[in-house]
């Protein structure tokens, strides 16, 4: 009898604990999962930034981040002095990040984040203090091989791998890609450990886009290193250089003095990770005159063999302008105008244009609005409209003054002449390259028609002046075995629409000239003067690394014609 009874409590406690198990499982475990389940959270793997040929410029590297469940400190002052000299956080700050604090459901919260990107081995010391609460997951941490090459473009992240400038934010979100997470349930106490068999769920991490650009890696060196060379001389200056590929508007070189490190970004100065292309406002000056006689010659108002009487100054409302080389009121030929830079022999001719015609090719050429090529807060520049003209107008905005414009934008408008007279919007993304692998190109550049294949060519022609005549204001740009065409410009630098001290000298040019396979603008703000002895050079120096390195051969079909400034 007593066997029965014993067997029979023993069936009756078993099947109750099967009901409880295969039944009442949800309510039961809802009392207590909640409060034994912990969450690590799983970061997405952020894209990388590549060269043309897929040279990392900016990538992600395995590294730890490092975490704490405040629930399960023991002594937050005392944990926090031993992870600050490795963490390099002052112990203040990690005392406060581990305190106890609720969630918004009102559970208490058992994640909270101490450092991100940490380097492995310091993350293996971490673990060795066997720090009660304090744990180490799999993390990434942003890395750029180059330093400051190309800093000013590609910008940099935060440690929670956030973009904070440059193209790392302008493309945050294709990059950073979608964070996953790891619930599962654990021990309490000294046994928070994964429970086997427990509650676990895991939200895998969606990893983020890589891009292509169309920068070379190498070329951009070059530059950099040509620009930033000849700006030390220059105490308080601001340069930048542009290489754009003729027929693609590809940017292959984008380069900024002062620059910084984009490893190690902070601190630095924000005027030196501006990139300067693009921020970078300025008086243009006489390299906008191309414009003018592009447009003079696409609306028929000059022809390339077109001569006039040119006097020393001409007086527009209560302003002179006069010409370095005194024409003396001999005629002139077009292409001795843009050799000796003439101030009056552009004004007559715009003078026949009209303002309304040359503010409309402005337009064509792509002054007045952003290039849209891809640099976060890239400045538009601004156009005079024609009613704000004043009869100094008249006399100011054609030889480049009254203008606001970027280097890139003034890049762009040569890169349509050399284009055959088709603008071609200037890009610095080639592809973007998904987490499988796959290629996808970005959007074909805007392009439109500006001038006609035989006025580009003209044009062109005519520009080659600037760097064959003697006495010229283009000289030094000249590469050896090469026909070069270009223009000089000397404006000034525009802050808030005020003029700043000092000048900005600037040449801008295309080679070889008898078929154009790349421009070059390079532009120097000079606070004490003396630019163009940086810009013109400089150009000269980059436009003949460019040509070597893309094994470009030298000029055929003999040299520039021989140009007469004063004809008889």
């Amino acid at each position: 009898m007593g066997t029965a009874l014993t067997l029979a409590l023993f069936a009756a406690i078993g099947v109750r604990l099967i009901f409880l198990q295969a039944v009442d499982t949800p309510a039961y475990a809802g009392g207590g999962v909640a409060d034994r389940t912990r969450t690590v959270e799983l970061p997405a793997p952020r894209g990388a930034i590549y060269d043309r040929v897929g040279a990392p410029l900016a990538h992600s590297v395995e590294a730890r981040y490092v975490f704490a469940d405040p629930t399960e400190i023991k002594d937050g002052a005392a944990t926090a002095k031993a992870l600050s000299p490795l963490l390099g956080i002052p112990a203040s700050k990690l005392t406060e990040l581990m305190k106890p604090r609720k969630l918004e459901n009102g559970n208490p919260s058992r994640f909270e984040y101490l450092a991100r990107g940490v380097e492995i081995p310091t993350a293996k010391q971490v673990l060795a203090l066997e720090l009660p609460g304090i744990g180490v997951h799999r993390d990434e941490r942003r890395e750029v091989p180059g330093g400051d090459l190309a800093a000013n473009l590609i910008g940099f992240t935060s440690q929670d791998m956030v973009g904070l400038e440059g193209l790392e934010a302008r493309y945050n979100e294709q990059l950073a890609g979608q964070d996953g997470k790891r619930v599962y349930e654990a021990g309490l106490g000294d046994l928070a450990a994964p429970i086997p068999g427990g509650y676990s769920k895991t939200t895998p991490a969606k990893p983020g886009s890589s891009m292509t650009l169309t920068i070379d890696r190498d070329l951009q060196f070059k530059t950099q290193q040509i620009l930033s060379a000849a700006m030390a001389r220059q105490r308080g200056g601001v340069g930048a250089a542009v290489i754009i590929d003729v027929p693609t508007g590809e940017v292959l070189a984008q380069a900024s003095d002062p620059t910084y490190d984009a490893a190690k970004p902070l601190p630095s100065d924000p005027v030196a990770r501006e990139d300067v292309a693009t921020s970078f406002v300025v008086d243009p000056g006489s390299v906008h005159k191309a414009i003018t006689y592009g447009a003079a010659l696409q609306e028929g108002v000059i022809t390339p063999d077109t001569t006039l009487p040119i006097a020393n100054s001409i007086k527009k409302g209560d302003t002179w302008f006069s010409d370095t080389h005194p024409a003396n009121g001999r005629r002139m030929s077009v292409p001795g105008m843009l050799a000796y830079s003439s101030n009056v022999g552009t004004i007559t001719i715009a003078d026949r244009l009209g303002r309304d015609r040359l503010i409309d090719y402005q337009k064509r050429f792509g002054l007045g609005q952003p290039t849209g090529e891809g640099v976060p807060g890239e400045a538009s520049g601004r156009l005079l409209p024609a009613d704000e003209w004043s009869e100094s107008s008249e006399g100011s905005v054609p030889i480049g003054h009254s203008v606001d414009a970027t280097p890139l934008q003034m890049a762009a408008a040569y890169a349509a002449i050399a284009n055959d007279g088709t603008y071609v919007q200037p890009h610095l993304v080639k592809e973007t390259i998904g987490p499988d692998g796959r290629r996808t190109p970005a959007p074909a550049p805007v392009t439109r028609s500006v001038l006609s294949p035989q006025n580009a060519a003209a044009l062109r022609t005519m520009l080659e002046a600037v760097t064959t005549v003697d006495d010229a204001t283009g000289l030094a740009a000249a590469v050896p075995g090469y026909r070069v065409a270009g223009k000089t410009g000397t404006g000034w630098r525009l802050v808030d629409g005020k003029k700043q001290p000092g000048e900005v000298s600037s040449f801008i040019g295309m080679a070889p000239a008898e078929k154009p396979r790349y421009v070059i603008a390079v532009f120097v703000y000079a606070p004490d003067g003396g630019g163009a002895a940086i810009a013109v050079p400089g150009f000269r120096d980059m436009m003949q690394f460019t040509l070597r390195h893309y094994r470009v051969p030298p000029s055929t079909g003999g040299s520039a014609p021989k140009f007469v400034v004063y004809p008889r």
